[in-house]
């Protein structure tokens, strides 16, 4: 787990210089900054869908996952857990709830969250997770620059995915091939765009409901493919 306690550290430094620099930046650079984050989203969405190598399993996983997750109303849930949250910290920042969910997409959708937890968790150094440390912690200084404090409490879900798959990644290595990992990152690629057309303001996605799709992927990548 040393992999995921660094890269929590990471994105708590880097979360607390953003929140510096939010605090003290006037509003207009504060509104160019986050739609610099929306354009940085759709771009690492757009590169992760790529990967696909069967778009009926994407389409399939994608609607599929978003039914589930309607019927489930998991937006619903995690907004009540973000506000509740938002009220226990004190927090007056509306975009508390849209800075944890957004970090928390950009952090943990990508391929190299869950190859670096396998690495780690079958007794290899955790280099992936290293590297991605410094990519997060870079990343969530402009995140939190532009969203505030919400970005921090990001890494409660982080640590328990990312840790989670590193707990468990000999169990979970049966079912996580490369093609696999390839076709959830591109689903999960494909989150990321409806994020960021979520922060450019272009019109509001239900992404967090898409998040099933992920699972979704898994089963039909694992049957098929």
């Amino acid at each position: 787990m040393l992999g995921t306690f660094v890269n929590v550290g990471t994105v708590l430094l880097g979360s607390a210089i953003g929140l510096v620099l939010h605090q003290r930046l006037p509003e207009k650079i504060t509104k160019i900054v986050f739609q610099g984050i929306g354009l940085f989203t759709l771009f690492l969405g757009f590169t992760m869908a790529t990967k696909t190598s069967n778009y009926l399993i994407m389409i399939f996983s994608i609607v599929l996952g978003a039914i589930i997750g309607q019927l489930l109303s998991i937006d619903t849930a995690l907004d009540k857990f973000s506000n509740r949250l938002k009220m226990k910290v004190g927090s007056k920042n509306d975009k508390f709830s849209e800075g944890l969910i957004t970090a928390f997409l950009l952090f943990c959708m990508g391929s190299m969250t869950i190859l670096g937890a396998f690495e780690e968790g079958l007794g290899n150094p955790p280099n992936l997770l290293y590297a991605k440390s410094m990519l997060d912690g870079f990343s969530s200084i402009a995140l939190s620059a532009g969203l505030g404090l919400g970005v921090i409490f990001s890494t409660i879900p982080l640590l328990i995915y990312q840790g989670g798959l590193t707990l468990f990644a000999g169990w979970l290595g049966e079912f996580f091939s490369e093609v696999v990992i390839n076709e959830m990152s591109a689903v999960g690629g494909l989150m990321l765009i409806g994020l960021g057309i979520n922060i450019l303001e272009i019109k509001s996605i239900k992404v967090v409901n898409m998040l099933p799709g992920l699972i979704v992927a898994i089963i039909l990548a694992t049957i098929f493919l």
